[in-house]
Order: C-alpha cells, then structure tokens, then sequence
C-alpha cells in the first residue's frame, strides 16, 4: 500500500469515527472514598482501605432504531489490596427496544437472574450477610464472566429476565459447571397495588455428570410512605442430600428524609438441611444507615452473624462493621 493509500484510507477511519461519535453520547463518572471496616469483631480490623471507581459509558441509536449501549468500569475497592493490582472491572454492552426489550453481554461482573436476586430485602448500605468473614453464604446461582443476560420490557407490571452463561471448563477451582448455565426470573408490579413487587426466579446447575443443583428464589416487597419492607425465601436441591440448604430473610428500612436512611434485617440460613445434627442455622442480623448531602454519601452497617458455616463454636459467633465516606463526581 502506498502512502497516498494510506492516507486516504486514515481520513475515511477518522471520519467514519466522527460520524459515530456525533450519533452517540458518552459521559464518564467518577466515585472515590475510603472505609473502616472489620470482618470479625472490634479488635479484627482490616481498615483502612481507599475505594475508586471510574465509569466511561456510550449509548446510540441505529437507523433502525435499536439503542446500543457500552460502559466499562476503572475500579479498585479490594480492602487491604494495592491499587496497583488492579484495574479494569465491570464491563459490558447492550442493545434493544423499547418494544423487544434489552439483551446485555457482560464481558465481566456479570449476575445471573439469581445473582441480581440473591438477597432484595432492603437495606441502606450492606445485607446482613456481608462483611463478616465466611458468612457469605447465598443461594445464587451461577455469576461471572461472559454472560448474556435479557430484560424484557413492562407488560402491565410484569418483567421477565432470563440470563445464559456457557462455560468450557469443570475445574472445581474455578466454580463452572459442564456445558453452561441458564436461569430465569419474573418480578410482578401490580398496577392496582402501588408499590409491591412479587418475584421468582429458578436456575439449574450442573457441576458434574452426577450433580445437579437447583436454585429458586421467591420474594415480595412493600413500600408505602417512607417504609420498604421485604421478606425472601430461597432453595437449594440438589443431588444429594447434603446439598439442600435454606435461606429466610426479611428487613425493613425507612427514609427518614430524602437524604437519610435507616434499616434492620435478618436472615436463617441453613446449609445440608439433612444433616441437623451437626448443621445448625447461622443466624444474621444487622442495621444500616446512610445520609447523603449532594455528592457525598456517609454510610455504613453493624453485624451480628451467630454459628457462621452452621458451626457452633464459639468462634463462629462474630461481629462485623463497615463505615465508609464516599465522593461522586
């Protein structure tokens, strides 16, 4: 190719760039703070940590009239990490109707319909559940990498969403199962009820040619004035036995004013229902409260979670917080 060639072709790329530039528009946030925070008790600390988030985000319309949209997020808001170590998080992109509804791929940070569910009890910072070292424990489904996810649009109040992930690998490491996963979800607002939202969502896990887990989820929500209440159950039914658990939650929450919320909750989660005589229920509860004024945002939760991993020993009864100050531009 010669040089005129070149240049030629250069001015056409430049200018077909300009023209999707001008049918687009693309803004970019930022988010950055810093929390104090411990996983076990007063005297455990793993605070201070710094937290930053930079979002770059593009949306158009086709001629046909389908928006597309693009975001991707610059982030680092692992505790006790260096910023150093980290980098492009949450990145996806989405194209739909108002009519068809919006199919999003989600390059990383993805949830499933399950993983968007896994805990819809209101709350003002953080579930009950988080934080507090190894009482992260959900019925969720599958989550990650490389998944399709579909929202449809209102009908008269009902939702459906469905989500795809298809994986190559059966590694235990990496939390895959043999060929993919799918789930699906139906949230229901009825027009007649304002503000109560009904849900349920169901997904099947396959982690080998042996096993399968399914998932399901059930949960309603009430707002009325400035209270939100929420109550949600969820399953796990597996194979064998030792892979039934059950999860019951439910909390409330009240907006003070336009700027300040407050909010209690708590959760049974029992693992291996089966097994009762050495499993019992880890029992979460915890408040939370947030006040925003303009920009910044002061929030932050207190928890208590008793038998954490169904264990009764007396180390298995922890307390956890989390406080943290937060600036977006």
């Amino acid at each position: 190719m010669n040089k005129l060639t070149k240049i030629g072709v250069s001015a056409l790329a430049g200018s077909l760039a300009m023209t999707s530039v001008a049918n687009a528009e693309a803004s970019f946030s930022v988010s950055t703070g810093f929390a104090f925070m411990s996983t076990t008790d007063e005297n455990g600390a793993t605070g201070p940590y710094q937290f930053d988030s930079v979002v770059f985000s593009t949306s158009g319309e086709t001629e046909g009239g389908i928006t597309v949209s693009a975001k991707m997020e610059l982030d680092n808001d692992n505790p006790g990490t260096d910023s150093s170590s980290n980098g492009m998080d949450d990145r996806s992109v989405s194209f739909g109707t108002d009519a068809m509804g919006t199919v999003t791929f989600h390059g990383h940070g993805g949830s499933s319909v399950l993983g968007q569910w896994d805990d819809v009890t209101p709350n003002a910072y953080e579930e009950v559940w988080d934080t507090t070292a190894s009482a992260d424990r959900r019925i969720d489904g599958r989550s990650g990498d490389n998944l399709l996810t579909y929202d449809s649009p209102s009908f008269s109040g009902v939702q459906f969403k469905a989500a795809y992930q298809h994986d190559h690998s059966t590694a235990a490491s990496q939390n895959q199962d043999l060929g993919h996963y799918a789930d699906f979800g139906i949230q229901i607002s009825p027009e007649m009820v304002e503000g109560l939202t009904i849900g349920y969502g169901f997904g099947e896990m396959e982690p080998s040619t042996t096993t399968t887990i399914d998932n399901e989820t059930m949960f309603v929500k009430y707002a009325v004035g400035g209270f939100t209440l929420g109550y949600q159950k969820s399953e796990a039914d597996g194979t064998n036995a030792t892979q039934d658990d059950e999860s019951t939650g439910y909390a409330i929450s009240y907006a003070v004013n336009e700027n300040f919320t407050i909010a209690y909750g708590e959760r049974d989660y029992e693992e291996d229902t089966t097994n009762t005589a050495n499993t019992v229920e880890q029992n979460d509860s915890g408040i939370s409260a947030s006040y925003t004024m303009g920009g910044m945002t002061i929030a932050g939760h207190m928890n208590q979670n008793d038998n954490v991993g169904g264990s009764t020993a007396a180390t298995n009864d922890k307390e956890s917080y989390e406080f943290a100050l937060t600036f977006a531009f």
